[in-house]
């Protein structure tokens, strides 16, 4: 594809007009021995998929885009990823939006990117495990630069709609430099009280009431923190605290 160049910030870039899917690409491509760090970016995929498996509704002029490392961290620390991933996504929006205010742009946990309270971008992380033992981890991030799914769970948006002048190709320059700075300072999960200290600084619903749904209940309560491993800290309406670690966030209105 024209529009992206064969490497971003060092990093290659394989990219193809439509495919499936950049994270299922990426993963094929690991299991046959590369080891990357490698972008697989598309025009349009045509299984593009989000959280449980939902459908990404993949329209021409965003970005999809799968970033494959592999080795990131040890497994323990394997899950902060996608943290790094959203605070880098963070970084470059702001780096390629020329007049975009840093308090229009918040994350929302665990790897949400928010423009004035609407959902402009989702990262979804799948990893498999190697011949060798290793984890490939592909990185999946699609953002809406020029299209937005509509009826969906939560406000979505784009930044065209917004007046904001973003394309794929410049955001995934700026990705990739700043995902290499984000990585440095992550350090394999050495570094994640700085990751964690920075995504807090930028996340949205920290002290406020939301509702987390999970694949077989829904929770309300006060967002309180993060825990050391990145878990949403809820603190229930009957006065516990539960440690979250996957589930969808919802702001009750009204509640603070």
């Amino acid at each position: 594809m024209g529009m992206f160049p064969s490497q971003a910030g060092g990093i290659p870039v394989l990219a193809f007009e439509t495919i499936g899917s950049t994270n299922a690409e990426a993963l094929a491509r690991a299991q046959a021995g590369e080891r990357g760090p490698l972008f697989v970016v598309a025009g349009r995929q045509s299984a593009g998929r989000g959280r449980r498996g939902r459908a990404w509704v993949s329209e021409p002029g965003n970005l999809y885009a799968t970033l494959l490392v592999v080795d990131p961290a040890p497994a323990v620390a394997s899950p902060q990823i996608c943290f790094v991933a959203a605070l880098a996504l963070h970084d470059a929006v702001l780096d390629a939006c020329a007049g975009l205010a840093p308090d229009h742009l918040q994350l929302k946990w665990p790897n949400d990117l928010l423009l004035d309270r609407a959902k402009v971008s989702g990262i979804l992380v799948e990893g498999t495990a190697l011949a060798d033992g290793k984890l490939a981890a592909a990185i999946g991030i699609g953002v809406n630069c020029a299209h937005h799914p509509a009826d969906t769970p939560f406000p979505a948006n784009n930044f065209a709609a917004a007046g904001l002048d973003l394309s794929p190709a410049a955001l995934l320059a700026r990705l990739s430099a700043r995902w290499n700075e984000r990585a440095r300072e992550w350090n394999r999960g050495e570094g994640f009280a700085a990751i964690r200290s920075a995504w807090l600084s930028r996340a949205t619903g920290i002290g406020r009431a939301i509702e987390v749904r999970l694949p077989d209940r829904t929770l309300a309560g006060t967002f309180e923190a993060l825990d050391e491993g990145g878990a949403l800290l809820l603190r229930k309406m009957d006065g516990g605290r539960e440690a979250i670690s996957a589930g969808d966030v919802f702001p009750i209105a009204g509640v603070r």
